[in-house]
């Protein structure tokens, strides 16, 4: 496999990039612009850690599932808890996956910021990171 790669075009990566790249900004810009989150841009996964204004990721996720539609569909996030090994740390942050197309991506956010609106452990008037250094 490796004496294969040596053979690939330097631009064979390119289109792949790019497309990520995209993914990657799309979601974090309509992340960003939903009110009350803040999500970083990461640099190297396709995945985003965003905090929500909500009291807690893992009933949030569930909630999601189990009780909350948007034009018959949801959204599948994975609580950010998981991924902390100090208990309490992540409790209001998910982890977002950007490996769905740029469509894809535009109907989930739409689907998110509904279900940020109607959930009923949402906090209100959350300040963004980027608001508290101004």
């Amino acid at each position: 496999m490796a004496e294969a790669a040596v053979d690939l075009p330097d631009n064979y990566f390119d289109a792949p990039k790019a497309e990520y790249l995209a993914r990657r900004n799309l979601l974090v810009q309509r992340l960003n612009a939903m009110p009350g989150v803040f999500c970083p841009n990461p640099g190297g996964a396709f995945y985003a850690i965003a905090r929500l204004p909500i009291d807690d990721c893992d009933k949030f996720c569930q909630w999601l599932l189990e009780s909350f539609s948007y034009n018959n569909q949801t959204v599948m996030l994975a609580p950010a808890t998981g991924f902390y090994g100090t208990a309490g740390l992540g409790k209001n942050e998910v982890r977002l996956a950007y490996v769905l197309n740029l469509e894809a991506i535009n109907a989930a956010m739409d689907c998110l910021e509904s279900a940020l609106m109607q959930y009923p452990g949402r906090i209100k008037n959350e300040i963004k990171t980027e608001e508290l250094v101004k």
